[in-house]
C-alpha cells in the first residue's frame, strides 16, 4: 500500500506558519484573533488528516475500511501501538489532542484556544513524527535509489 503524506505535511506547515504569525501579532489585536482562528481550524484539519491516513495505514494490517470507519478514534489510535504506528505514549498525547479537538464543536473562545496552544507544540511534534513515520514506511519508492 502507498499512502501520500502531502497533505498532512501542507497542513503542519499551515499551522507551524498560522503559530507563527498568531505569536508575532499584537496581543488582543484583531490580527491575532484571526490567527487563533487559523490554528483551530489548522488543528482540526490536520487531525482529521492524520486520522484518515492511519486508517488507510491500518487496513494494510488486515483490518476492513468498513469497519475501520465505524471505529471509534481512540481505538484507531490503540490498533496504531499495536502494529507499532505509534508508541504508547504517543497513544496518550494524542488522546488528550483529541479531547480538545472534541472541544471544538462546542467553545471557540479565549479558553479552548489557551488549552489548544498550550497543547500545540507537542501536537505539531507528534505530527510530524507521524508523517514521517507513514511517508517512510508507506510512501512510494523510488525505484532508481541505490541500496
Amino acid at each position: 500500500m502507498i499512502l501520500n503524506t502531502d497533505h498532512l505535511r501542507r497542513c503542519i506547515r499551515t499551522m507551524q506558519s498560522s503559530l507563527t504569525l498568531y505569536e508575532q501579532a499584537e496581543s488582543e489585536s484583531i490580527d491575532q484573533e484571526v490567527f487563533r482562528n487559523a490554528i483551530v481550524k489548522g488543528y482540526e484539519l490536520t487531525q482529521e488528516t492524520a486520522f484518515k491516513l492511519l486508517k488507510k495505514a491500518l487496513r494494510d494490517f488486515g483490518h476492513g475500511a468498513k469497519k475501520l470507519d465505524a471505529t471509534p478514534i481512540k481505538e484507531i489510535l490503540r490498533l496504531a501501538a499495536t502494529h507499532d504506528l505509534m508508541t504508547l505514549e504517543e497513544v496518550e498525547r494524542w488522546f488528550a489532542y483529541r479531547d480538545n479537538r472534541n472541544s471544538t464543536a462546542h467553545d471557540y473562545g479565549e479558553g479552548f484556544a489557551k488549552e489548544t496552544l498550550v497543547l500545540l507544540p507537542g501536537f505539531i511534534a507528534d505530527v510530524t513524527r507521524l508523517e514521517a513515520m507513514l511517508r517512510e514506511r508507506f510512501g512510494e519508492k523510488d525505484d532508481n535509489a541505490q541500496a
